[in-house]
């Protein structure tokens, strides 16, 4: 599975970011193999609806489940659209203590209805 988690740089020890499509990195971690990769976030400084194209990013990387702080309305609809689970980090931490916490249970997923 791979796990996407919104941080303010690259790796899993930056620290997660609580917005999403305007996040700055996108940190990428196969559950399976533990190999991460971190995406410059292409959209940080675009004019409105950078959500739905996010999205579209996590998607093009196989991303199943997004670890982030909060979403937007159409974000939220094009994450439903695609099949990505949505759960919420709020209150610092790393990327790796977002997936730790994630793999643990002990993260609350986010409705996206």
């Amino acid at each position: 599975m791979i796990v996407c988690i919104t941080a303010r740089a690259a790796g899993t020890d930056a620290p997660v970011e609580e917005r999403f499509g305007r996040a700055p990195y996108f940190v990428f971690v196969d559950t399976k193999t533990g190999k991460s990769e971190s995406v410059e976030n292409p959209l940080i400084n675009a004019a409105g609806g950078v959500g739905p194209r996010a999205v579209q990013v996590l998607a093009e990387h196989g991303a199943t489940v997004l670890i982030t702080g909060q979403v937007g309305g159409n974000a939220a609809k094009a994450l439903e659209a695609g099949g990505i689970r949505v759960y919420a980090c709020r209150g610092g931490g790393s990327a790796a203590d977002a997936l730790a916490a994630y793999t643990a249970g002990d993260l609350q997923p986010i409705s996206l209805a």
